[in-house]
C-alpha cells in the first residue's frame, strides 16, 4: 500500500452517515464521485455506484488499496448500511478497510466549501432528542483534519470545547442550535454553513493521510459515541436516530 498520499493511492471510499448517499473514487490523483440525497434509499444504490465508479476507470475491487467509509457518528441506519456494504466489499475482495470519522469528513466538506487554506472547524450534526453530536478539527493547506480533542454527544447547553478561536461553523446542528452554539463557542469569523455534509471525496481525500490505519474488514467498527436513543421527528438530513448497536 502507498506509503503517504503523495505516492497516488487509489482509494474506494463510501459515506452514508447522513441524508446524501455518496460514492467516491480516488485515482492517479483525481476524485470522481456519485451522490444522491436519498435519506432511505443508501442500502440500493451505493452497490451501484460503487459498480459505476470502478467500471468507469477500468478497474477491478482487488485493484484498489483500500476501502475507506465514514464510520459515523450519524444517522444510526445510515452507519449500519455503510459500514455492512464496506466490509462486504472488503471481504469479498480481500482489501483493508479504513473507517474515517465522518465528523471529520463533515470538518473537511466546510473546508471546501470556504475554499481550502488553514481553518478551524467545529462540526455539529443533529443527533435528535435535543442533543448533537460534535468535534472540533484543525485543517490544514493540504486538506489533512487533525482533531481538537474528543467527539462527543452532548446538549448544546452542556458543550465544552477547546479554548480555541474557531473560523468555521457546519452541519446542520448550528440551523437548530444556532443561538446556544454560538454562546459556547468562540466563533473568530462567525461564518455557518449548516446544509453542509460529508461526502464520500472527502473520506477518500482524508483516508489518504490515514492508509497506516486500514485493518482487516472484520476489525472495522462503526462509530456511534451513543448506546441508544428515542426515535423522535428531527433532522431532515438524519434518516433515522442511532439505538443500540
Amino acid at each position: 500500500m502507498p506509503a503517504n498520499p503523495n505516492d497516488q493511492p487509489t482509494i474506494l471510499a463510501l459515506e452514508t452517515s447522513s441524508g446524501a448517499c455518496s460514492a467516491a473514487l480516488l485515482h492517479q490523483g483525481a476524485i470522481t464521485q456519485h451522490l444522491e440525497l436519498a435519506p432511505r434509499r443508501q442500502g440500493d444504490l451505493l452497490l451501484g455506484m460503487l459498480d459505476a465508479l470502478l467500471k468507469a476507470a477500468e478497474l477491478k475491487l482487488s485493484e484498489v488499496d483500500v476501502i475507506a467509509f465514514g464510520q459515523g457518528p450519524g444517522a444510526f441506519t445510515g452507519v449500519r448500511i455503510g459500514t455492512a456494504v464496506a466490509q462486504g466489499a472488503a471481504f469479498g475482495a480481500n482489501r483493508p478497510l479504513l473507517g474515517i470519522s465522518s465528523l471529520a469528513g463533515l470538518a473537511h466538506a466546510g473546508w471546501r466549501h470556504y475554499g481550502g487554506g488553514e481553518q478551524r472547524l467545529f462540526a455539529a450534526i443533529d443527533a435528535r432528542i435535543g442533543e448533537i453530536y460534535c468535534g472540533a478539527f484543525a485543517v490544514n493547506g493540504q486538506g489533512q483534519a487533525q482533531p481538537l480533542g474528543s467527539e462527543t454527544v452532548t446538549t448544546p447547553e452542556k458543550l465544552t470545547v477547546p479554548e480555541i478561536a474557531v473560523t468555521h461553523g457546519v452541519g446542520n446542528a448550528w440551523a437548530l442550535y444556532d443561538e446556544p452554539l454560538r454562546a459556547r463557542i468562540d466563533l473568530a469569523q462567525a461564518q455557518i454553513a449548516s446544509t453542509i455534509h460529508g461526502e464520500a471525496q472527502d473520506i477518500a481525500a482524508l483516508a489518504r493521510w490515514s492508509l497506516d490505519q486500514a485493518c482487516a474488514a472484520e476489525l472495522a467498527q462503526p462509530v456511534y459515541l451513543r448506546d441508544q436513543v428515542a426515535a423522535i421527528p428531527g433532522s431532515a438530513l438524519l434518516d433515522s436516530a442511532p439505538v443500540a448497536a
